[in-house]
Order: structure tokens, then C-alpha cells, then sequence
């Protein structure tokens, strides 16, 4: 077998992420000076890519005590019969949750990471965005701080905006409705906490 049709070489394409990141204090605060901003980075497809607070647990390191030891793992992995790079993501964090797009995940739990993603964990708020690539053996990373949060400039921000906000009575100006007294299903269902209850 030809050893050179096996080895990665300086002209083959390798998978980026682009991991931005954004915390409001990040103006006064130096989480980010450990972080290699601005610079591709080659990174082992075999080897996690970890991010947390320890710097003999973690390849890239936030310098912030409220960040975990180890906050969060990212692992490489291929699909048979295919080149393309793609990656899961991991919460090592005992202290809280780490919520993917919409999705939650608790301690140790994993799952796949979407080409583009909003990662949250406390204040911050982290988007991760994958750029394909062909070779097996790494991918490169890129850091950058953004100066707006990821999630007013994703529709995630729209989506779950919208979510979050308390469902909008729907009115009926229809006046063929009748509701006997005895429905009692329909009709408002809520109740006004400021006037005092009778027991």
C-alpha cells in the first residue's frame, strides 16, 4: 500500500469549528486569555476536545471560577463509508445543565452536534458553527469573542423567545356561540391572584 495515499497532508481540507463565544462581562472580565482568538488551530480527531477551567484536564481553558473544571467535552467521529467529520457534544459538568440549541443535557449526557449550534451554560452563551472537511486524522478550531449575543442574531433567539412567552388567549367575536350554564369547560380558566379567596 502507497504510505503516502494514507497520511494527511498540508493541502487536505480539514473540518473547522468556529466556536464564538459571548458572556456579558466579557468587556471587564479575562475569561478569554487563555484562548488561541483569532487563529486556526489543528486538533487530534482522536482526542476530546475539552473545555473547562483545568488546565491539565482541558485543551482550552476559560478563566472564570464559575466555569467547571472540566465544563464540556467535543468528540470526533466518522460515519462508515464516509469522509465527513462530525462531532458530538458532552456535558462534564456536575454543577448545571448544558442546553444544546433546545435541547438540555444533564451530567455525562451526550448527543449529536448540529452544523450550527448555540451552546449555554451559566452567563454564557457559546455558537458553534462546523465547516466540512476531508481529512480523518484532525480538524482545526477556530475562537473568536463576539460583541452580541449568538442567540439575537440565530432564529433559535426568535424560536425560543417566542416559546418562552405565556400563550395568548385566543378571544371569539363570533356572537352564534352559546355556552349553557352547565359547560363549564369553556370560559376563562385562570384566576386573579391579587383578589383574597373566601375559605
Amino acid at each position: 500500500m502507497n504510505v503516502s495515499l494514507t497520511m494527511e497532508t498540508e493541502e487536505d481540507l480539514l473540518t473547522c469549528l468556529q466556536i464564538k463565544f459571548y458572556h456579558p462581562q466579557q468587556n471587564c472580565k479575562g475569561f478569554y486569555g487563555r484562548l488561541p482568538l483569532g487563529t486556526r488551530r489543528r486538533h487530534a480527531a482522536d482526542d476530546p476536545l475539552r473545555l473547562g477551567r483545568d488546565d491539565q484536564a482541558c485543551a482550552y481553558i476559560l478563566l472564570d471560577p464559575r466555569v467547571s473544571r472540566k465544563q464540556l467535552a467535543l468528540y470526533a467521529y466518522h460515519i462508515p463509508q464516509s469522509s465527513e467529520m462530525l462531532f458530538t457534544i458532552q456535558n462534564l459538568s456536575q454543577r448545571g445543565k448544558l442546553s444544546v440549541n433546545t435541547s438540555a443535557l444533564g451530567y455525562l449526557e451526550r448527543m449529536d452536534l448540529p452544523d450550527k449550534a448555540l451552546i449555554r451554560f451559566g452567563e454564557y452563551e457559546i455558537l458553534i458553527i462546523r465547516e466540512s472537511g476531508e481529512a480523518k486524522a484532525n480538524f482545526e478550531v477556530e475562537f473568536e469573542v463576539l460583541v452580541v449575543p449568538p442567540s439575537r442574531e440565530t432564529s433559535l433567539w426568535k424560536e425560543q423567545t417566542s416559546m418562552s412567552l405565556p400563550p395568548v388567549m385566543e378571544t371569539c367575536s363570533d356572537s352564534r356561540i352559546i355556552l349553557s350554564p352547565e359547560d363549564s369547560s369553556f370560559g376563562p380558566q385562570e384566576s386573579d391572584e391579587t383578589l383574597p379567596c373566601d375559605s
